[in-house]
């Protein structure tokens, strides 16, 4: 997981605030995808089914929780539980012990 950045004070957030130009910054953001300088994040949840060869279907079924519940991991939007946790790092370092497993 990602480290979590240090919490700014009120202070601090209204002077960086105060000399963004935001405009500026989605530009250049926008030069910089159209340059192929963007980069995807994936969750450790999609590193882990992609890994595995599995649908969200198939990978949600194997770890006993519903699709809904994987596509939250998998977007961000959930945390997984320490078991689910457990099974997803199995996943992304040993994708045939998952796929072993897994129902055809």
């Amino acid at each position: 997981m990602p480290l979590k950045p240090k919490k700014l004070t009120a202070s601090e957030l209204q002077l960086l605030e105060s000399h963004r130009d935001i405009g500026a910054e989605i530009l250049q953001s926008i030069q910089d995808m159209k340059a192929g300088k963007g980069r995807v994040v994936l969750s450790a949840a999609v590193e882990a089914r992609e890994a595995t060869g599995l649908s969200q279907a198939q990978f949600a079924g194997l770890l006993g929780v519903s699709v809904r519940t994987l596509q939250g991991w998998e977007q961000g939007r959930k945390q997984p539980s320490g078991a689910a946790r457990t099974l997803l790092a199995i996943a992304r370092s040993n994708p045939e012990a998952i796929r072993a497993v897994s129902v055809p």
